[in-house]
């Protein structure tokens, strides 16, 4: 029912020959519910300097795609969020309890994550089906995924409306929220889980090896031209929807990968703005 309102809406408004496909309008819709995801939680990951966490991420959820795929009963997505989540918490809590270098803890869990994904993979020289993660495919989301995201973005955002504040305060001074008897570590997992989904529920239509490109480069040019948080957030989904919409259409007609089609023009945004900047500071 969603579905069919959706399409009625966009073969009206959109008079283009790609509209004609069902599978495109499928990928435009979840590009409209993935991309602003991308944008705001790109904001934190960027403000709070987790990029390499975030990229970690990623190869927990390569590692959850094997465990979902060879555990009977266990859909590979369903496998994915799960490890993912698990492995966003685990992360979160021993970086915050141990004196250990966070960026050593999350290299130690990144490389053991993808290393066990590798070899479940390769367990019966079946590894070549798993190929596709690593690049992507937007154009293969089916109906039912497109339900899946569109709950994801709502929970996210309601989650975000709830935390934000306390997770703003937490990046500039964890020792100030501390002190104001905010839960540090709670608002840490849940947006660490929160993190964890969105990657979890995109990387097989995104691939594992760009994933991190978009929780980092929406953002990224953002904070080159803006000034205060709310022009920081707004440019940010600003960007990543653009450049979702845009790298979408782009790959239609130049026959490319969608997901790199994307993180090519999100590139190119984050080296204008950067342009803009050192331009308007000289």
């Amino acid at each position: 029912m969603i579905l069919d309102f959706w399409y009625g809406i966009v073969s009206t408004l959109l008079p283009f020959q790609w509209v004609e496909h069902t599978f495109m309008k499928n990928a435009l819709l979840a590009v409209l519910l993935a991309t602003p995801l991308f944008g705001i939680l790109s904001t934190m990951v960027v403000s709070s300097r987790m990029a390499f966490f975030s990229d970690s991420l990623g190869h927990g959820a390569f590692t959850g795609i094997a465990i979902g795929t060879l555990v009977g009963g266990l859909s590979p997505l369903s496998g994915t969020i799960l490890f993912s989540v698990a492995f966003a918490i685990l992360i979160t809590i021993i970086k915050n309890k141990s004196k250990t270098s966070p960026d050593t803890i999350i290299g130690v869990f990144a490389s053991t994550a993808v290393a066990l994904g590798l070899v479940l993979m390769s367990f019966g020289g079946g590894f070549n089906k798993f190929s596709a993660f690593l690049i992507g495919d937007l154009l293969s989301i089916a109906p039912e995924e497109i339900v899946m995201l569109l709950s994801v973005f709502v929970g996210v955002l309601l989650l975000w409306l709830c935390i934000f504040n306390k997770l703003l305060i937490i990046s500039i001074n964890p020792s100030l929220a501390a002190s104001r008897g905010i839960n540090t570590l709670l608002i840490e997992i849940l947006f660490s889980s929160a993190l964890a989904v969105v990657v979890a529920m995109t990387i097989h239509w995104v691939g594992l090896l760009i994933i991190n490109s978009l929780l980092v480069l929406p953002a990224a040019a953002a904070r080159n031209i803006t000034i205060n948080v709310r022009q920081y957030h707004l440019a940010s989904v600003c960007f990543a929807v653009f450049s979702g919409v845009a790298g979408l259409i782009f790959s239609y007609y130049l026959n490319t990968a969608t997901g790199p089609t994307i993180v090519l023009i999100s590139s190119m945004l984050f080296f204008t703005t950067f342009a803009i900047r050192n331009r308007f500071i000289s």
